[in-house]
């Protein structure tokens, strides 16, 4: 189903040796990516009138050390898959907007739409790779895996504090969101030999550059909220971010940010500051999915008319 068209057989000897040539045909692949493109400038057009620019400019913190560390914390995504699909294919600095769009495509839309998106951008290039699906897989398996480490280890930390901060949080859901993350992985290794495709030492790397992503995504953020309210204790900040990492493993919820700003206020409704600062910072990190996606959709739309 998945095999590459470098497989059919040759038109001509002559042609045997010559480096294949990104598609330039209208296939399957190609009105797949446009329609997911359009889809997420469909989504961005709906939640933009969600959003108050103005409170939300009202609220920022001025200090550009807030501003750097956010801006690190929002590509560590994107910039981990291009160290990945770089050494897998050589992936030219083209791609690491690709995987921009990966990003946003899952954000704004639902989960996995941005992988399916990034598989349909590597299968019109066969000149970079002339199989990407297995690849895509292998590294969208392992980034949930490397999520589900980091939420486990988060979710231990974080429930001697449960009491401690008097949140009111169920330990039955806690421990049944530990049960089935556990259950999932395991099943994972299990059948580890059937689902990856990608050679051990690749898998290693991965699994590497996924874990360094994820852990990277957790510090950086946590140092947003520090800057932003410095003085709300380590504690509540490592709860925060055990519910954040644990709504970030639903796969189709989109705007995860902006349910997990509403779970916030919900659970420490009694710390105003605290609230307004995660309705802040989903507000802006819709606002940045919005306005980048405008733009990389603008720039593939003035793609198609040079096509």
């Amino acid at each position: 189903m998945f095999q590459s068209d470098a497989g059919a057989a040759p038109a001509s000897l002559a042609t045997d040796n010559l480096p294949a040539l990104p598609r330039s045909e209208r296939g399957w692949t190609w009105w797949v990516g446009t329609a997911i493109t359009l889809a997420v400038l469909v989504a961005a057009l709906m939640q933009l009138a969600q959003i108050d620019l103005a409170r939300v400019a009202a609220v920022v913190p001025s200090s550009p050390l807030f501003w750097f560390v956010y801006a690190i914390s929002y590509f560590a995504g994107p910039l981990g898959d291009y160290v990945i699909f770089r050494r897998l294919w050589q992936i030219p600095a083209a791609g690491f907007f690709a995987l921009l769009r990966k990003l946003i495509g899952n954000e704004l839309i639902t989960g996995y739409v941005g992988d399916l998106y990034f598989y349909t951008w590597a299968r019109q290039r066969t000149g970079m790779t002339s199989a990407p699906f297995g690849a895509v897989k292998d590294v969208a398996i392992l980034s949930a895996m490397a999520a589900n480490a980091v939420t486990l280890v988060l979710m231990v930390l974080a429930y001697p504090l449960l009491d401690t901060l008097h949140l009111g949080i169920d330990s039955t859901a806690f421990f049944a969101s530990v049960a089935l993350m556990l259950v999932i992985s395991s099943g994972v290794l299990f059948f580890r030999k059937k689902l990856f495709s990608l050679p051990s030492r690749d898998l290693w790397h991965v699994t590497f550059v996924q874990i360094a992503r994820v852990v990277a995504t957790l510090v950086l953020t946590g140092l947003c909220w520090h800057l932003a309210l410095p003085a709300e204790s380590v504690e509540l900040w490592v709860l925060l971010s055990a519910m954040r990492m644990l709504l970030s493993r639903l796969p189709f919820l989109p705007n995860k940010d902006v349910v997990f700003a509403a779970l916030a206020v919900f659970v420490i409704g009694q710390d105003a500051e605290v609230g307004a600062l995660m309705a802040m910072m989903a507000s802006l990190l819709l606002a940045t999915h919005l306005g980048l996606g405008l733009l990389l959709v603008g720039g593939e739309a003035a793609g198609w008319r040079k096509k």
